[in-house]
């Protein structure tokens, strides 16, 4: 849960007055016709933790996004073991894992991007055009502290700078989670993982004899992807691109209708 914002309201007021003013004015005693008030709508904050942000270049990281996107899931296609499971099973661990397996994607393909504040004019105008989201689809927005913990996570596999060999095990412990809920089949998926754990060990012992570390600094930073949510990654990779569709949908229909 976020802690409670740090920022004073008088600083919105003061760096955003337009906006203020609108809001200010939409709060009066009269009902406005689209039930807009100053303290429903999400202000400019400074703390880390509520700061929307939005890509810097989104066509061109949205699109090299996508394709690290593609490679995951023909990775997870071409896995003899993963085909050979229930479906019910390979969409739960579709589910679970294509958010982490993209992060390991968008290491391995060194995808380095930039963020910025999203910016007011485009609050202004969907209240100028009194046109609120419904509150019930509003996704939440990309914060800095989200894409900084993804930055973090990246950084610390660039500095590990991982073979193909490694990266491709680390993918294989990642899809076969035998601590999904509700795998019919969570036995042989945990049989799956400890042989993808051991055939990494044994990749790293082979390429990094003298670094006995190696095999635990990889597994340790591996275990940061997990806290990393896939909203956060279709939020900010893909909803440019996909608009409203669900992309999970879309997933599914990319790994098992083709």
């Amino acid at each position: 849960m976020d802690s409670a914002c740090c920022c004073s309201t008088s600083s919105d007021r003061t760096s955003n007055p337009i906006l203020y003013n609108i809001l200010s004015q939409m709060d009066g005693s009269r009902p406005s016709q689209g039930n807009f008030s100053y303290n429903s709508v999400r202000h400019r904050c400074k703390c880390e933790a509520r700061r929307t942000v939005c890509l810097k270049r989104p066509s061109e990281i949205c699109k090299e996004a996508s394709a690290v996107l593609v490679k995951t899931l023909n990775f997870m296609k071409n896995l003899p073991a993963f085909n050979q499971l229930p479906p019910n099973d390979q969409f739960a661990l579709l589910k679970s894992s294509w958010a982490p397996l993209f992060i390991l994607g968008l290491a391995q393909e060194h995808v380095d991007f930039e963020v910025m504040d999203i910016p007011t004019d485009s609050m202004l105008k969907k209240i100028l055009l009194n046109r609120p989201e419904n509150p019930e689809v509003e996704r939440e927005q990309p914060t800095m502290a989200g894409v900084s913990k993804l930055v973090s996570c990246l950084k610390k596999f660039w500095s590990l700078d991982l073979s193909p060999k490694e990266y491709a095990y680390l993918k294989g412990t990642t899809i076969f989670n035998p601590d999904v809920p509700d795998l019919k089949a969570a036995l042989f998926v945990e049989g799956l993982q400890q042989e993808a754990q051991q055939a990494l060990s044994k990749v790293v012992q082979l390429l990094h004899p003298g670094d006995g570390d190696r095999f635990a600094q990889i597994l340790l930073t591996a275990s940061v992807l997990q806290s990393i949510t896939p909203s956060l990654i279709t939020e900010l990779f893909f909803r440019p691109v996909i608009g409203q569709a669900n992309l999970l949908e879309l997933l599914v229909d990319m790994l098992f209708c083709r």
